[in-house]
């Protein structure tokens, strides 16, 4: 048996966390010893892995040189406490919220496009997870990218309520109830996601564009390190529970004819090419996206408004490959390189 590592999770009781440790459990990840981390208010509380149950500790007391790897996933604020004092305990944190992405000496990493990127962690001990919109459409696009080139990408996503966590799960639970059983909605500021879209998430920045679409264009840069790519994106929340789904424009520098575009997404880690001309001959996020960890992508054409233009539909899990999957990718890749 080789090495194995000692991981700490933090938001081990969160959506991601709770995925997080279902990933870590099916791919065998090398685990001596889980610390599942909360705040108090969790603290106490079971987790599962391994086939028996972990009690959850309070990060407040915790201390991080007992732990190797962190998964870091309870929000930017607590991400910004903890981590820092981790790093410099001796634990690789690899954090999930939006804290260190942008920072210069921290990596923004996508296992499947800039794995190299990990080898940066060593200034702070930290690598950044890229959020889940990001994600996705970097997977797909890469192959493209590194054949012929990407000057513009336009892109508007349809994104599901576990992206904003089990609160926005449960309001459309309810809130779907309520509206099959005739009931009225109860008056709020924010409109309902029970069968409407909202094109808004998160806050709004002084540009128009909202923060999540914000950062869709600058961590597009970091991760394919290149500052002249132009990213126009509209970022909207939809009524669909897990899977988030995004179309996708792209100008390419060089022509690349849709077939060329197939067959380079085809060849591609992490894409599922699920394409043709009828019904059913594209992903969704409930036929295919939820629950599984492939990037899907279909609907594969050329754009009749561009002469180098290519449009595409990509689907995928928030919560696996948006979150939880890709941090565990980064720490297999970790374990088995530079640890």
């Amino acid at each position: 048996m080789g090495r194995q590592f000692s991981v700490a999770i933090l938001g081990a009781t969160g959506m991601v966390g709770e995925a997080m440790l279902s990933i870590l459990d099916e791919r065998d990840f090398p685990v001596s010893e889980l610390y599942p981390l909360a705040s108090g208010r969790s603290a106490g509380s079971t987790v599962r892995f391994g086939g028996t149950s972990h009690e959850v500790i309070d990060v407040a007391g915790f201390d991080f040189s007992r732990a190797d790897i962190g998964l870091f996933s309870a929000g930017a604020s607590v991400s910004d406490r903890y981590a820092p004092s981790a790093g410099e305990a001796g634990c690789v944190v690899i954090d999930n919220t939006s804290r260190f992405r942008m920072d210069e000496d921290v990596p923004l990493v996508v296992p499947e496009v800039n794995p190299e990127a990990i080898s940066g962690y060593r200034a702070r001990n930290i690598i950044a997870n890229p959020n889940c919109s990001t994600i996705q459409m970097v997977v797909a696009l890469d192959p493209i990218r590194r054949a012929v080139g990407i000057e513009r990408i336009n892109v508007a996503t349809y994104q599901a309520v576990s992206g904003a966590g089990r609160g926005l799960v449960e309001d459309l639970a309810s809130q779907a109830a309520d509206v099959l059983a005739g009931r009225a909605l109860t008056a709020s500021d924010t409109p309902p996601i029970a069968f409407n879209v909202i094109p808004q998430i998160d806050v709004w920045e002084d540009n128009g564009y909202t923060r999540e679409e914000m950062k869709m264009v600058r961590e597009t840069r970091k991760i394919f390190s290149d500052a002249t790519i132009q990213v126009n994106p509209t970022a909207v929340r939809v009524p669909v529970f897990s899977g988030h789904s995004e179309a996708v424009h792209i100008e390419t520098k060089a022509k690349l004819s849709a077939d060329e575009a197939r067959a380079l997404l085809a060849e591609a880690p992490g894409v599922t090419v699920l394409d043709h001309i009828g019904t059913g001959g594209y992903p969704t996020p409930v036929t295919e996206a939820a629950g599984r960890d492939a990037v899907y992508v279909g609907r594969i054409r050329e754009d009749i408004s561009h002469p180098r233009g290519l449009s595409l539909w990509v689907v995928s899990d928030n919560l696996r490959k948006g979150a939880a999957l890709n941090s565990v990718q980064i720490a297999d890749i970790l374990v088995k390189s530079y640890l």
